[in-house]
Formats: structure tokens, C-alpha cells, sequence
């Protein structure tokens, strides 16, 4: 978990997350590079525990969310290493509940939350970038709900992050057929705030970001809390009804399928009606 200490008010992160604050700027980066930093209970428990000592600090002006590597989060992790030990990485009801405490964390900080997308975002890291407010994208970004490829189902409150954002169609579409959206189709949907070649991206974020910083604390606030208020009415029921879907279908026979083929590279064979 991140600590602070309660004289000096200092942030810091874990292994697989690295917590910064400068200038006004705090930054939580994902560091499993190798994995396009697949998310564990720790990962996720501790972007939820920095950004809610953060809501009340007032040093904190914007906060940015990004990975390491050439991509932004590939979502929870299904590998052996992620499930080898679970005291360490979560029970997947663990890990499910740290997802939804990271984005309510996201969508209720009073601060301005920047997603920097400069690779892919899938699964659950598709979650923790729409429950950002402002989402950036660079050229070689997409989004990818690949749940139901392994027998499950959107959870991290996608079914009501992408249906505000991008309509109840063009989720359907994300969410029932798994398919890739690159960044410019979802800035086409309305699914991103703004898309930049890869060598501008880096600039282009840091200026989004300091316009944020010294923006007017109190305005940002109340039109952050107005705008979720008004579009994110079904986020709390939609992190429950996801929970208790993706709970049930975690113990399915077409589960157990879909993550054999997904390692064994084929395509799976489902079979629960």
C-alpha cells in the first residue's frame, strides 16, 4: 500500500506502481512493463488508497495516470505468475473489489485525473482510463474490452463509463464483439479526449496538464462534480452488477476454456449455456 507520512505528507509507491508528487502534479505510473502492465490487488489497492489521502491535499492540483513501457495496462492479469500467489496478488474477488475502489477513487477525487494512453489499454485498463476526465491518446494507442474472449465480462464499471461516453450501441459493440479500436476510431466515438502523433504526444500531455495545474482549484472541482453527477448516475449499480456477474462467470466452465486457449494461443471452444 502507499504510505504517507502524516508530517511531511509524502507519497510513495510499491514495486509495480511509482507515486510522484511535483509541482502540484502527482503521478501514479503502472511498472510491469513486460506484462503492457497487467494490474494486480496491490497495483490497484494502491492507486485507490494515493488518490483518496490525495482528495484532501491540497498540494495536489491535477493528477496523471500512465504505465511504463509502450502500453497503458492490459488489464488484470490471467498469467501464472498473477495467480501463483494469491496472499500477494488477490483472490479474483479481491482484485475485482480493488478495481472498482481504484475507479471510484478516480471519479470521485475533486482533482482533475489525466489517463495517458500512449499504447494499449484493455480489460480493466480501458476502466481506469474512462473513469479519468480527461483521457489522452497517442497515435499507437487502442482500446479493447477482451473479456468475452475468455468467457467473461466487462467489470472496473465499463458497462457505464463506455455506454456515457460513447453510447449504448457503440458499447455493445466494444463490449460483445472484443474488437480493437485504435485511437483515432476512439476519438471518432467520443471515447478519448484528444489523439497526437507519437512524437508529439509527450509535449502535448505536459501542456494538458499544466493548463490543469494552474487552472482555478474551485471551478475545476464543481465542473468535474457536475459533469459526473449528470452522465455517471449508473456507475455504483454497474460495479455491482458487474461484480456479481464476473464472480459467477469466473467459475465457469467457458472461463476455464477461455484462459486455456488464450495461453495455448487457439480459439476457445465455449460450451456453457
Amino acid at each position: 500500500m502507499t504510505t504517507v507520512d502524516s508530517s511531511a505528507q509524502t507519497y510513495s509507491g510499491i514495486d509495480d506502481l511509482s507515486v510522484d508528487l511535483v509541482d502540484g502534479v502527482l503521478s501514479l505510473t503502472m511498472n510491469r512493463p513486460a506484462s503492457l502492465n497487467s494490474l494486480t490487488k496491490p497495483m490497484l489497492a494502491t492507486i485507490a488508497d494515493t488518490l483518496q489521502r490525495a482528495a484532501g491535499d491540497a498540494r495536489v492540483r491535477v493528477v496523471r495516470i500512465g504505465g511504463a513501457g509502450r502500453g497503458f495496462s492490459s488489464g488484470a492479469g490471467i498469467s501464472e505468475e498473477d495467480h501463483a500467489n494469491p496472499d500477494a496478488t488477490g483472490t479474483p474477488a479481491d482484485v475485482l473489489d480493488a478495481a472498482n475502489s481504484a475507479v471510484r477513487s478516480i471519479v470521485n477525487l475533486p482533482q482533475p485525473v489525466v489517463a495517458v494512453v500512449q499504447g494499449p489499454a484493455a480489460g480493466v485498463g480501458v476502466s481506469l482510463a474512462l473513469a479519468c476526465d480527461v483521457v489522452l491518446a497517442s497515435e499507437k494507442a487502442f482500446f479493447m474490452l477482451a473479456f468475452t474472449k475468455i468467457g467473461l465480462m466487462p467489470d472496473g464499471g465499463a458497462s457505464a463509463l463506455i455506454a456515457a461516453a460513447v453510447g449504448r450501441i457503440r458499447a455493445m459493440r466494444m463490449a460483445l464483439l472484443a474488437e480493437r479500436i485504435p485511437a483515432s476510431e476512439a476519438y471518432e466515438f467520443g471515447l478519448v479526449t484528444a489523439v497526437h502523433p507519437v512524437e508529439e504526444f509527450d509535449a502535448e500531455v505536459d501542456k494538458v496538464i499544466a493548463a490543469l495545474a494552474s487552472g482555478p482549484r474551485v471551478a475545476l472541482r464543481l465542473t468535474k462534480d457536475a459533469i459526473n453527477s449528470a452522465t455517471l448516475t449508473e456507475l455504483e449499480a454497474a460495479l455491482e452488477r458487474e461484480k456479481v456477474g464476473q464472480l459467477s462467470l469466473l467459475d465457469s466452465g467457458d472461463f476455464r476454456e477461455g484462459t486455456k486457449a488464450f495461453q495455448q494461443r487457439r480459439q476457445a471452444n465455449f460450451t456453457d449455456s
